[in-house]
């Protein structure tokens, strides 16, 4: 007889899994294992609703020795908020790896995925940004804004951070209300924002740049992780040529990643031998490698990041007897 299914809602897993260190060093050990196990990670399943600034991307992987694999939906509509309703949504079902018969639904409506996507960022900070990094600036005034600038502070020593967006008054409106133990004000245009940063963050749905290559100086680290569609550009091309350029997945970024654009300008080519950020965390491959060094981690979203994600909730929630539970 098959066990009960759980079903777990966006309230039990907020509870369950906070943005900490441990969801920082679960989407890391998820990475060393997409470079130093046989994952089975496809491509994204992408679809676009142009006519309402829809899309929707599904993600999966199964990683050996792992008891379960998740398969995420996750819908980005990005003219929600004028119908007041939240951009970003989804659901995560967790399968057996042994059977595949469902083992848990996750109706995190986008929660999960923005802890995972915080939570990356934080392990590409921990690996490529210089070690006393204290200035950070954030580009975009979206949840991600706010999860990548929490994120960061858990691995990096902030004083101070900056945040931009194209609405002036959502970026105040976020640099008010954060409470991170250090200052965070508004900038009132890209180069205020990222001049002296040490790190600077990309959250937004662009589709031309909005960092150009001449505002980045030595020893500042870039990660961009609003580029998760080919049409998407967040980071001038010419900087991809400049900096330690490092993906999530080689082969996803060259097809919608920043270095997608590079390839396109001909500033870059497919196959080059780019590093990933599985083989600097498992150290296979150097991370940074001076402190005048430029790093830029391009991150596109990964499955495997949905499957720990996934695992790490579900693990919890047995812990604790969260949810609820039914059978089919």
């Amino acid at each position: 007889m098959r066990d009960p299914i759980t079903l777990l809602t966006e309230a039990d897993l907020r509870a369950l899994v906070p943005l900490d260190m441990e969801a920082v060093g679960c989407i890391e050990a998820a990475f060393a294992a997409l470079a130093t196990q046989a994952v089975a990670m496809p491509p994204i399943l992408r679809l676009d609703i142009p006519e309402h600034r829809g899309e929707v991307d599904v993600k999966t992987a199964y990683v050996p020795g792992l008891d379960s694999f998740a398969i995420k939906i996750s819908p980005g509509f990005f003219g929600n908020p004028a119908l007041g309703l939240p951009s970003t949504n989804g659901m995560m079902v967790v399968l057996s790896a042994r059977t595949g018969l469902v083992q848990a639904l996750l109706l995190d409506n986008g929660y999960l995925t923005d802890v995972r996507t915080a939570a990356a960022g934080a392990v590409a900070a921990r690996h490529l940004a210089r070690a006393d990094a204290r200035t950070a600036a954030v580009l975009g005034a979206g949840m991600q804004a706010e999860m990548q600038l929490r994120a960061l502070a858990l691995v990096r020593p902030l004083t101070s951070a900056r945040i931009w967006a194209r609405d002036g008054a959502k970026a105040a409106a976020l640099a008010a209300r954060l409470e991170l133990g250090f200052p965070v004000t508004a900038a009132g245009s890209v180069e205020d924002a990222v001049t002296g940063a040490d790190v600077i963050v990309t959250t937004t749905p662009a589709t031309a740049p909005i960092l150009p290559s001449a505002l980045v100086t030595p020893g500042q680290h870039i990660t961009a992780m609003g580029s998760d569609a080919g049409h998407k550009n967040e980071i001038d091309p010419a900087l991809i040529a400049r900096a330690r350029y490092v993906a999530d997945r080689v082969t996803q970024t060259e097809l919608l990643g920043e270095l997608h654009h590079a390839i396109a300008a001909g500033l870059a080519q497919v196959g080059a031998g780019h590093a990933e950020l599985g083989q600097v965390v498992a150290g296979l491959v150097p991370g940074r490698e001076s402190d005048a060094q430029i790093t830029l981690a391009d991150l596109t979203g990964t499955g495997i990041q949905d499957t720990a994600i996934a695992a790490l909730a579900l693990t919890r929630a047995r812990a604790a007897g969260a949810g609820q539970s039914f059978s089919v």
